[in-house]
């Protein structure tokens, strides 16, 4: 049965690599979320963008069977014109006409405009796609970056992950959350004595100290002026990376 230092050390020697392998990530992590969200915002914007024009070629279809259906109606009312029986009949019939060839009027000033807003929004949307799908590229390219990077690390990852829980097991409850604790604030959780000092913060240590940590395997020591666990300097670990 190895001492609780020795798997200690070995955590911290596992942990120190599982460091290295995810900061080869680097900001590419940060950079993902950054061009998601950028690409939501041009994807957002051309879809405004389309929407407004499909309710403008919407308009145009229902406006021009709505035109026909006026044009219609107008052409049957000029034509009862000359079946009416007096002039009160004539005079409701031409302000009907006349009404229609309002809206008619109104509809197909509405028509021509829209028309001009159709052919600016169709060119407005063709630029807003562009820049969407520019975004889109760049997005790609940071998947590529980080599938890469996770082509050559993920089996390493997950020996590395898979052989830490098997080491873990081997260590008491208590040492395992002051391990946890100490990593919260320094990476290098563990650390070995060299030349009287902790390499950690490099702060000297006592002799008596010392000769604790080398001939007590199986209690944990910090250094006093940083926290880190000490690990002896002689201490002779398996290499499991």
């Amino acid at each position: 049965m190895e001492s609780q230092i020795f798997y200690i050390a070995q955590i911290a020697s596992i942990d120190e690599r599982l460091d290295e392998l995810i900061e080869d990530y680097g900001d590419l992590p940060e950079q993902i979320k950054v061009k998601e969200s950028h690409l939501s915002e041009k994807k957002m914007i051309v879809d405004d963008t389309q929407s407004m024009l499909d309710d403008f070629k919407n308009f145009i279809s229902k406006a021009k069977v709505t035109l026909v259906d006026l044009k219609t109606r107008e052409e049957k009312l000029t034509q009862q014109q000359f079946q009416v029986r007096n002039n009160k009949e004539f005079d409701a019939i031409t302000n009907e006409i006349n009404h229609l060839k309002t809206e008619h009027e109104k509809l197909s000033d509405e028509l021509r405009t829209s028309g001009v807003k159709i052919e600016n929004l169709a060119n407005i949307l063709s630029g807003q796609t562009k820049e969407m799908e520019k975004a889109k590229v760049e997005l790609d390219e940071v998947y590529v970056e980080v599938q890469r990077l996770a082509g050559d690390q993920n089996d390493e990852l997950d020996r590395l992950k898979n052989l830490r829980k098997k080491l873990i097991v081997n260590l008491k409850s208590k040492f395992h959350q002051d391990y946890d604790r100490i990593r919260t604030m320094h990476s290098d959780a563990a650390v070995r004595i060299k030349k009287s000092s902790c390499s950690g913060c490099f702060s000297f240590l006592p002799a008596q100290q010392i000769v604790e940590v080398r001939n007590n395997l199986g209690t944990l020591y910090f250094c006093e002026s940083c926290g880190r666990i000490l690990i002896p300097e002689d201490l002779y670990i398996e290499d499991v990376i």
